[in-house]
């Protein structure tokens, strides 16, 4: 079969679950485009610690459950922690799971000698309805950046399946997934382009799309990969290792949605599901403002594009057509500067899950 009818049937088997999908963007539902979601969200509160046994701390990435299955329980939030007990950024390799009443387990505590580099669990987490739980790597040692990591595939006990590098993964960062089923997309934002050579790209960031299976019991293997984003400034950061592309949303008709950081800035990328070439750093929604540094990104039942500001401590809501509605402050810690990450809007409810990793905190939290 020739390649471009392959793809064209995998596309058609995701396409027919278009109002799904995992991990940080969640897709919108039909609603009035004209309301906003947080404008009447007004609470926030400790859902519970991220900190396992092992003293991971730094919470990023957010995930949550959507079907229940071996350790796995729907609607409980997975959040992957990125540095370890000491402190040092891309080390932690813990995924804590979170009830939505506080009960905390560890699901997995990762090694991988497969992944280039070590394991240091970044924002890139999605949770997919067959049980499959799929988690960046950008691995540091000695403090320094020690390869390109790789995108680590476990399964429903939180066991290490597979290990997926190369394919244009090239320090995952963030990432959302439609989940098809049998067949899921994820669409992976990447930020070591350029910084591990000799000649650092300050405008390395990459947006990835990987097809892959997804049955039940059956390891995930890769079907496609195409590069659908390029050319987003990335660079190493004192306190946060990277900033680059971070958060990913997409959108009912087939946009995503990235936090371009360093720009301040949303971007959109049209038609990522299908496109056979990168679209670039896309076209800007919404720049400045009320934006901040946006890291996470998630997108919210009324289809607005909700993003979190490593700058401050705020929200902002934003439509598709680049009006920033509302905005509501949920961290007060020290200004909130560089405390939020991964985010992810709590299933059938007016509400928002996100980690907060200042100081001592290292907690999952709900806007309410």
């Amino acid at each position: 079969m020739r390649p471009t009818r392959r793809f064209a049937g995998i596309a058609a088997i995701v396409m027919a679950t278009a109002g799904l999908l995992a991990g940080s963007g969640i897709v919108a539902t039909a609603a009035n485009a004209s309301d906003t979601f947080i404008g009447p969200l007004n609470h926030t509160k400790v859902i519970a610690s991220t900190v396992p046994a092992n003293g991971d701390v730094n919470p990023y990435g957010v995930a949550v459950v959507p079907h229940s299955t071996g350790r796995l329980y729907r609607g409980d939030v997975l959040v992957s922690n990125f540095n370890n007990s000491a402190n040092v950024q891309g080390t932690g390799t813990t995924i804590v799971q979170v009830s939505p009443h506080g009960k905390v387990s560890l699901f997995a505590g990762i090694t991988d000698s497969k992944c280039p580099g070590g394991v240091g669990l970044t924002t890139a987490l999605v949770a997919l309805r067959s049980g499959w739980v799929i988690v960046g790597s950008l691995p540091t040692q000695n403090g320094v950046i020690s390869g390109p990591g790789c995108l680590i595939v476990l399964d429903q006990w939180g066991n290490v399946r597979k290990t997926i590098t190369g394919y244009g993964i090239d320090g995952p960062w963030d990432m959302t997934a439609l989940d098809g089923g049998h067949v899921s997309v994820l669409l992976v934002t990447n930020v070591l382009g350029g910084i591990l050579g000799k000649h650092p790209n300050p405008n390395g960031g990459t947006v990835q799309r990987l097809v892959i299976t997804s049955k039940p019991f059956q390891t995930p293997r890769v079907l496609s990969s195409t590069k659908i984003g390029s050319g987003f400034s990335a660079r190493t950061d004192p306190a946060a290792l990277v900033l680059g592309p971070t958060g990913a949303g997409l959108s009912r008709n087939g946009t995503l949605y990235v936090a371009d950081t360093l720009n301040n800035r949303i971007a959109a990328i049209p038609d990522a599901l299908f496109r056979h070439h990168s679209d670039g750093t896309g076209y800007t929604v919404s720049m400045g403002g009320h934006l901040n540094a946006p890291l996470g990104l998630a997108i919210a039942p009324n289809g607005h594009i909700l993003t979190v500001n490593g700058g401050d401590g705020n929200i902002v809501e934003t439509t598709p057509g680049g009006r920033q509605v509302a905005f509501k402050t949920i961290d007060n810690n020290m200004g909130g500067a560089g405390d939020l990450f991964g985010l992810a809007v709590k299933p059938g409810a007016d509400a928002v899950y996100f980690v907060d990793d200042f100081g001592s905190d290292n907690n999952l939290q709900l806007f309410f």
